[in-house]
């Protein structure tokens, strides 16, 4: 239980690694909040944290809108009076070549994975900065941002998304600076190949989630994920189990001197 009734944010936490990571914390003694936009998936995540015996309060709805930052740390603050804890984790692809990527394309997938992290962060950093002051025992905090191998060495048709995941690693890199005299470790995972229903084989029309009301497909060509399989030294795709641990491992108190570092968790491939 090495994060006995810490308090965790978790953006995405409805599905896939979201969710991992929302009952990985909790196994180790983390109370959570937990977001989603779809409540029922979420308020699923939700009962699985309970069946562990800790607390899960659930916010869902949209990460990009400009009321969600304030609602989603306050929504901590105040049940549990305390945040120790921000997983900035939600996202979804939206791919096209450049020439056929509209700005819409663009501008929701930087708004996603780079404005609405920047935003959670900013409405964090009241309570960071006077908790941080007024504590008589020093505590470290974690921020844990989540990134991609497409933000670290880049991807055909994703000129968006790897945009955005090489904008959270600068983000993450700027808040260890700027954070680190309120003792909070800033760091970022940059995921591979995980195997969740955004990167299943497609099939006929695919899947799709909706945002805002426009289905977006995902997934991906059955022929590219076997050759992304081939290329990774392991062999295989992760679990959302795997990259959760991978989060977690930036939480616990072992990482109380790791600040400001991309790891790369790809199953051997960089």
């Amino acid at each position: 239980m090495k994060l006995e009734n810490k308090v965790a944010l978790v953006t995405g936490a409805g599905r896939g690694i979201g969710r991992a990571i929302a009952v990985k914390l909790a196994s180790e003694g983390a109370h959570v909040v937990i977001n989603d936009l779809d409540p029922a998936p979420l308020e699923e995540t939700a009962q699985a944290v309970r069946a562990l015996k800790r607390e899960a309060v659930t916010v869902a709805g949209d990460i990009t809108k400009k009321e969600f930052p304030d609602a989603f740390v306050g929504a901590a603050l105040e049940k549990f009076r305390r945040l120790d804890i921000i997983v900035n984790n939600a996202g979804f692809t939206w791919d096209n070549v450049i020439q056929k990527m509209g700005d819409e394309q663009w501008d929701t997938i930087l708004n996603v994975h780079l404005t609405a992290p920047f935003r959670i962060l900013r409405a964090a950093s009241a309570y960071i900065r006077e908790a941080a002051k007024s504590e008589a025992a020093p505590t470290h905090r974690k921020v844990v941002n989540v990134s991609s191998t497409s933000g670290v060495f880049g991807n055909a048709g994703q000129s968006n998304y790897s945009s955005a995941k090489a904008g959270i690693i600068g983000l993450t890199k700027a808040m260890a600076k700027e954070w680190g005299r309120y003792r909070v470790n800033v760091n970022c995972v940059a995921f591979g190949l995980i195997e969740t229903r955004l990167t299943q084989p497609l099939r006929g029309a695919g899947a799709h989630i909706d945002v805002s009301g426009k289905q977006i497909d995902v997934g991906v060509q059955a022929g590219a994920l076997e050759a992304m399989k081939q290329m990774i030294p392991l062999g295989r795709g992760g679990t959302p189990e795997e990259a959760a641990g991978s989060v977690a491992l930036l939480c616990y108190p072992e990482s109380d001197y790791i600040s400001g570092q991309c790891i790369t968790v790809a199953g051997g491939l960089f």
